[in-house]
C-alpha cells in the first residue's frame, strides 16, 4: 500500500504567513525514525525568529517548531534505544530536544556540561532549510524525521507511556527553567527554602514557578502581565503572589511591590524569564545584597542594556547566564513533568490549535499578544488528551 504524502509548515521570512507543503513519505534507513507528532508549542525563540530578532543567518524557508511530543511509526533496524539507554520501539512515545552538538567541538570534548555552547551546532526548527531532503525538520507539521547517521548529535528521549504527549512537548521548556535555577544552585546561590522572584509570566515564568517550588523554594513571587490568563495561572501554579507590571507602572514602584511582599532585605534569587531590556537592572534590586540573578530570558539580542554595574560590585551580587540546557538536563525536565502531572495544572498552560495555515497563523499571532500561555500546535487530535 502506498504511504501518504506528508504535510509540512514552511516560513519564507520573518513577518511571512505560514505555507502547507506537501512531501513525500521518506525512507527510513538503519539508525533513522519518523516521529508522528502529537503536540509542539509555539516557543518564544519562533517569535523572535518570525519578528526578524535573530542574530544569525537562518536558512529561509524553514520549519519551525522545537518543543515536540511524538510517536515513533516507523524507526531503523539499528536504532534499538533512547539517549539515556531506554528501548525504543514502533509505538514509543518520546521527545526530542532541539539542539544537535558535533560531539566533536573544544565545547563537545573538553567542557560536556556546557556542549549547549557547541561552535557548530544544528537545531530542528532552526538551522535545516525546508530544501534539506526528507523535509520534515521542525515541529509544525504532521511529522519529524530524525537521523543518527546523518545527523549524529541528535538525541532521542522515551517518554513514559502513559504520559500524554502535550506534556511531552512542555518537558524542554521546563528543562530550561530547570537548568536556570540549577546554574544558580551550583554556584551557591540556591537553597532550600530561599525566597525566589521570577521576572515574567510567559511559559518559560510559569514553568519556573513550578521548577523553583519543586527544587526547594520557600517562596516564590511572580512579575509580569496579564492578569488573564498569565498571573491567574502563576498563583494556580503556587505563586505565592503577583505583581502586575500593567498595575506597577515603573520600576520603582515594581521594586517597591517586590520588596514589599519578599519582606526583610530581598529576595535570595531573582530569574529573569522575560527577555526584556529592562529586567536585569529592575531585577537586581529586588535582591537582597549577596543574592544571585539569573538571565535566561535573553535568548535573543533585544539590545545594549543600560545599567550601574556599581550597583552589582556594591551589592555583592552572583549573576548567571543559562542557556537553555544541555542533553543530561532532559530526564530532570521530563521526570519532574511526570511525578508532578496531577499537581500542577500543566495542560491549563496550553491553548490547542489545529494544523492549518489559519491554525499556526493564530497560534502564533495569539502567543504574540499574550492572549496564551503556550500556543500549542496539534497535527492529530486522536494523539492528545
Amino acid at each position: 500500500m502506498a504511504k501518504p504524502d506528508i504535510r509540512v509548515a514552511t516560513f519564507a521570512g520573518p513577518g511571512a504567513k505560514p505555507k502547507i507543503e506537501t512531501v513525500r513519505w521518506p525512507e527510513v534507513p538503519k539508525k533513522a525514525a519518523l516521529i508522528k507528532i502529537g503536540a509542539c508549542g509555539v516557543c518564544g525563540t519562533d517569535q523572535h525568529i518570525l519578528k526578524g530578532h535573530w542574530p544569525k543567518p537562518l536558512p529561509w524557508p524553514f520549519t519551525l517548531g522545537h518543543e515536540i511530543g511524538g510517536v515513533i511509526v516507523e524507526k531503523g533496524s539499528e536504532l534499538k534505544c533512547d539517549f539515556m539507554g531506554k528501548p525504543l520501539e514502533v509505538g514509543s512515545k518520546i521527545m526530542i530536544p532541539p539542539l544537535m552538538p558535533c560531539g566533536s567541538c573544544d565545547y563537545c570534548l573538553h567542557y560536556p556540561q556546557t556542549a549547549n555552547k557547541c561552535l557548530t551546532p544544528v537545531y530542528y526548527g532552526r538551522y535545516l532549510g525546508f530544501d534539506k531532503a526528507p523535509h520534515l525538520w521542525g515541529g509544525w507539521a504532521e511529522y519529524v524525521y530524525v537521523d543518527l547517521d546523518m545527523l549524529p548529535g541528535t538525541k532521542i528521549y522515551k517518554l513514559p507511556d502513559d504520559m500524554s504527549l502535550r506534556l511531552g512537548a512542555l518537558s524542554e521548556p521546563l528543562t530550561s527553567a530547570i537548568r536556570s535555577i540549577n546554574r544558580a544552585k551550583n554556584a551557591g546561590g540556591f537553597s532550600w527554602g530561599d525566597t525566589v522572584v521570577i521576572q515574567g509570566s510567559g511559559p518559560i515564568g510559569i514553568l519556573a514557578v513550578a521548577a523553583a517550588q519543586e527544587m526547594g523554594a520557600g517562596r516564590v513571587i511572580c512579575v509580569g502581565a496579564p492578569e488573564e490568563p498569565r498571573l491567574a495561572l502563576a498563583r494556580r501554579f503556587g505563586a505565592e503572589a503577583t505583581v502586575n507590571i500593567e498595575d506597577y507602572k515603573t520600576a520603582d514602584e515594581r521594586i517597591r511591590r517586590v520588596r514589599d511582599i519578599v519582606g526583610g532585605f530581598g529576595a535570595d534569587l531573582v530569574v529573569d524569564c522575560s527577555g526584556h531590556p529592562t529586567a536585569g537592572p529592575e531585577g537586581i534590586e529586588f535582591l537582597r545584597d549577596g543574592g544571585t540573578y539569573v538571565e535566561m530570558g535573553q535568548f535573543t539580542d533585544a539590545g545594549s542594556i543600560m545599567t550601574n554595574w556599581h550597583r552589582i560590585c556594591t551589592k555583592d551580587l552572583n549573576v548567571l547566564g543559562s542557556w537553555a540546557f544541555t542533553a543530561n538536563d532532559l530526564p530532570l525536565g521530563v521526570d519532574m513533568l511526570y511525578k508532578t502531572r496531577n499537581k500542577y495544572p500543566w495542560l491549563d498552560m496550553q491553548t490547542l490549535y489545529p494544523f492549518t495555515e489559519d491554525g499556526v497563523t493564530r497560534a502564533v499571532a495569539d502567543a504574540m499578544a499574550m492572549k496564551t500561555v503556550k500556543s500549542t500546535i496539534i497535527p492529530w487530535p486522536e494523539l492528545v488528551d
